[in-house]
């Protein structure tokens, strides 16, 4: 989940900062003479932000997730301790079993939280880390399978997948949030209406994101089944479910307790509506395994 809500910020950040940006050197000429919308060129300046704004996001992803979550990159050639070693090994093994000719950095981040995570711009320069609570907590086929979802996400390119969709979601919030920005700016004085509209222009930008968000979840929900899928064909079906309902009695366990180190997982989306999951509910992931 962090992965994926640090991807939709960085993308909100770099989207509104390049418009304000291109506002303030008025390179964002889509009003006419008569004051009016020139939706040709608004749609073309919207498709420049949105996009822009995606790709840049993708660039950053391995960077952002190796700072934000303090991963301690693990290299073949160090001296590393047997667990590490073991770690390296099975992200390379099942690399090259999903066809991967790069083999993606490897790493630990500290945490209590059993996860893991995939990232990066392309197949070529992709992340895979565990967290320590994943190691300490599941046994070695239960963290084989979960590694191997994860390479699935980076075999199957769910990361640039995902950008594209983000950079056509992108376009409708800039398209969208200006035509609404104009609207409201033609109810002030006109020497406010500048201000008024520069303002407007934020505040719908950041409201319409939130809305095109939930397209991008809906959609990492749905890959969610395929990289089951993946990691089921590169470790074993049995291995997966294994894994997914190690996982589940894992977060029962601290709900249970009242813990909230789990609730950055929210990887069945108990916590919060299922519209604002990144990931489908367990149960349902493991139905599909089982029906095969």
């Amino acid at each position: 989940m962090k992965r994926i809500l640090l991807f939709i910020l960085t993308n909100l950040l770099v989207m509104i900062t390049i418009g304000i940006i291109l506002s303030v050197f008025g390179v964002s000429s889509y009003l006419n003479e008569s004051g009016g919308i020139d939706f040709g060129s608004l749609l073309v300046f919207s498709a420049i932000v949105g996009f822009t704004g995606a790709f840049i996001s993708l660039a950053m992803s391995r960077w952002m997730a190796k700072m934000m979550m303090k991963v301690q990159v693990l290299k073949p050639e160090d001296n590393l301790s047997y667990g590490e070693r073991q770690v390296v090994d099975m992200v390379h093994r099942l690399s090259r079993a999903a066809g991967l000719t790069h083999m993606p950095e490897v790493g630990i981040y500290e945490s209590n939280e059993v996860n893991a995570f995939a990232t990066g711009p392309s197949k070529k320069r992709s992340l895979v880390a565990v967290s320590s609570g994943l190691l300490h907590e599941l046994d070695e086929n239960a963290v084989e399978a979960i590694i191997a979802h994860e390479v699935a996400h980076v075999a199957n390119g769910d990361m640039v997948t995902m950008t594209l969709l983000q950079g056509v979601v992108n376009t409708f919030v800039v398209f969208l949030s200006r035509i609404a920005a104009w609207a409201v700016s033609r109810l002030v004085k006109e020497e406010l209406a500048g201000l008024v509209h520069f303002i407007a222009v934020i505040v719908f930008q950041i409201a319409f994101s939130i809305l095109g968000s939930l397209v991008v979840l809906a959609y990492s929900r749905h890959r969610e089944f395929h990289a089951d899928a993946g990691g089921a064909h590169l470790a074993g079906r049995d291995k997966m479910i294994h894994a997914l309902r190690g996982l589940k009695v894992y977060q029962d366990r601290m709900q249970d307790s009242q813990q909230t180190a789990i609730s950055t997982l929210q990887i069945s989306g108990k916590k919060r509506s299922a519209l604002f999951s990144t990931h489908p509910d367990l149960e349902e992931r493991i139905r599909r395994l089982q029906a095969g």
